[in-house]
């Protein structure tokens, strides 16, 4: 197999790039020569660095290839044709600001053009034929969402509920992101008549809109089920990430070693959730399931739990609240990660004004749950008469024989009573006590669901889009318990979609099916981009720092996932994880919570039930990859944790 060597003479360089490589599935095929050599431009092509083209290097001993554009500025790529990329060189002026490769975007098996710092360049095609439609962001905007009624009191010590997964794409797009339904947890903080976030914060220095008080965008803990821009590893059955901001948004934290969309770990202060499961695998590219997904329950619940105690340091407290995931799937079930009190609290170190107010202090309040359609690319072309028409993806949800997708069920607020006063009885020394980690029946608050109606913009303009109503419309699925939100769909069976296509009328955007689009605009012919490989997720391998000092016990092991990626982990003492080394804790607080930890594997079966049962419909099954043992002798009071996740070679 060609694997690009380093020198090949002038004579057989043509022999080389017509030479027939064809990789495996998950890898680009190239033909020859033609397959990349040719003129491509940005569209809109706004300058002359906009447009250029790649041809063979004919005064180089390498087998290289040459990018120049239009401004005359050239330099060196060199393919890596397994990853499917062309590499460039530092002749590149923007090599050291990360813009280092080529990506090659593939159409029906041909090469259509690369993707370059976030720009799409496309292939110019042959004999002045009509070139792409450039694709754009802004397809789709808004919530599918539900509302809770009031909650009393006392509540706020932690919220379950169920969500299905489904594939809501026919395969992986570049630039997607929709969040399926989920939830946001904030602190309560309705007597706090002050600004929550202080200046230098993304929230007040850029939002002023969620002022005065920024309640909203203080601190979060979010996340869920979802298709993300900063997936690096697509899957067609969506993933699970937790995610959330201790500091209105500065930065986010979406795993014991990374933060949201960020490949490279987190620096130490910014850690903030530590692993809790002995027995699951949590990659920061998210949870991935078994494949097959077509809207089976997952299982969530965010439990405060005080596995610390509450403090005062240097002028700051900490209070005792441990927020701590719980999934209920088919094939696992129980804690898997928490939430480090510290990391709430630190924001007040040089803004007093809000000690105490952070989630390791206040209740927890949930207000409603939707799906969040965030990034949603487009197609948009005119007709020879002017009219405007848009395309966006086919999103599918799976239906019951009802005519309806559910979307959150089972919402239930608890006191603490229903884990909290007891886990705080056995860290108080009761370490060998076994308690029961079902969820008290009697500590949980069913609040009413009201559906909001659906309403969803597009592009630039945010012009409504219309007569989706024709189609389908968010709904209470169970009138009785007013527990179940989803939509109800006119017409389906199995699977429905919403519209695809869109004419303008006015200032509204008119739902049209695809015989009514025109022809000359060729938005039915071409397909949207398909999502390429990611970055690998790296963190620290020598040196000093938290994630060696003092390092892993047991390791590195591999395992694939069914995202095509590979996760190598290593197993950590509890308080030796990464994240806990940062959180500065005392000997004697490492000690307490080692022991409690310690405690607590004994008690964590994957088979137990904790959250109640879903009312009705099947459990989601995790994929088995995720799931591990520990190693003989490191079977309580160490925990897995992930070094890298990288596509598989």
């Amino acid at each position: 197999m060609f694997m690009n060597p380093p020198f090949v003479s002038r004579m057989k360089r043509c022999a080389v790039f017509s030479f027939i490589v064809c990789l495996n599935s998950a890898a680009l095929c190239v033909e020859n020569a033609d397959s990349v050599i040719g003129s491509y431009r940005r569209l809109p092509a706004e300058n002359a660095w906009h447009e250029g083209s790649i041809s063979i290097k004919t005064d180089s001993d390498e087998a290289l290839l040459e990018w120049k554009n239009k401004a005359g500025v050239r330099w060196n790529l060199i393919p890596d044709w397994e990853k499917g990329v062309l590499n460039t060189d530092q002749g590149n002026p923007y090599f050291k600001k990360g813009g280092t490769e080529f990506r090659l975007e593939k159409e029906d098996g041909k090469i259509i053009g690369f993707v370059f710092n976030s720009d799409v360049f496309y292939r110019d095609l042959p004999g002045g034929a009509k070139v792409r439609i450039p694709q754009k962001s802004g397809g789709l905007k808004g919530y599918i969402s539900m509302r809770l009624g009031a909650v009393p009191a006392g509540y706020g010590y932690g919220v379950s509920f169920y969500v299905p997964a489904w594939p809501l794409l026919e395969k992986p797009l570049a630039g997607f992101q929709v969040g399926l339904p989920s939830t946001w947890i904030k602190p309560e903080n309705s007597d706090f008549k002050q600004p929550l976030c202080p200046p230098g914060t993304v929230a007040r220095d850029r939002w002023p809109e969620r002022g005065p008080y920024y309640r909203d965008v203080f601190q979060t803990i979010e996340g869920g089920l979802g298709f993300w821009v900063s997936t690096q590893f697509g899957a067609g059955a969506p993933k699970y990430r937790i995610n959330g901001t201790p500091n209105g948004y500065n930065h986010e934290i979406s795993s014991p070693g990374w933060g949201f969309g960020r490949t490279t770990p987190l620096a130490a202060k910014e850690m903030g959730i530590a692993q809790l499961s002995n027995r699951l695998l949590l990659p920061p590219d998210g949870l991935t399931f078994k494949a097959g997904a077509a809207g089976e329950l997952l299982g969530n619940a965010w439990m405060a739990l005080p596995l610390t105690k509450a403090k005062q340091k240097d002028g700051v407290s900490t209070g005792e609240r441990s927020w701590t995931l719980f999934l209920n799937a088919e094939n696992f079930k129980g804690p898997v990660a928490c939430w480090i009190p510290e990391t709430w609290s630190r924001l007040s170190q040089n803004y007093r004004e809000i000690d105490g107010r952070g989630l390791d202090a206040r209740p927890g309040l949930m207000s409603g749950g939707a799906m969040e359609v965030n990034t949603v690319p487009y197609l948009e072309a005119s007709d020879s008469l002017g009219v405007r028409y848009t395309r966006v993806p086919r999103l599918q949800f799976p239906v019951n024989e009802r005519g309806e997708s559910v979307l959150m069920q089972d919402v239930v607020m608890y006191s603490e009573e229903a884990l909290f006063k007891a886990v705080k009885t056995t860290a108080a020394g009761a370490h060998n006590k076994s308690l029961s980690w079902k969820f008290h029946p009697n500590a949980g608050f069913h609040p009413t669901v009201q559906a909001n109606p659906l309403v969803l913009k597009q592009g630039g303009d945010n012009l409504l889009l219309s007569g989706i109503e024709a189609f389908v419309r968010t709904e209470l699925l169970d009138s009785e318990k007013a527990q179940i939100f989803g939509l109800k769909w006119k017409q389906a069976e199995k699977w429905a979609a919403l519209p695809e296509y869109y004419r303008q009328e006015g200032g509204k955007m008119v739902a049209v099916a695809e015989n009514a689009v025109p022809p000359e605009t060729g938005l039915t012919k071409q397909s949207f981009r398909a999502a390429g490989k990611g970055r690998a997720y790296t963190s620290p391998h020598q040196g000093g720092g938290e994630w060696i000092q003092p390092g892993p016990k047991a390791g590195p092991f591999k395992v694939s996932l069914s995202d095509g990626s590979v996760v190598t982990y290593a197993w950590y003492r509890f308080v030796d994880q990464p994240s806990i080394r940062a959180a500065d804790l005392s000997e004697s607080e490492r000690n307490a919570v080692q022991a409690l930890i310690e405690g607590l594997h004994a008690q964590w079966a994957v088979t137990d039930e904790y959250l109640p049962a879903p009312s009705r419909g099947k459990l989601v099954e995790l994929d088995s990859g995720l799931k591990v043992h520990p190693p003989k002798g490191l079977e309580v009071g160490y925990v897995p944790i992930v070094i890298t996740q990288e596509a598989q070679p």
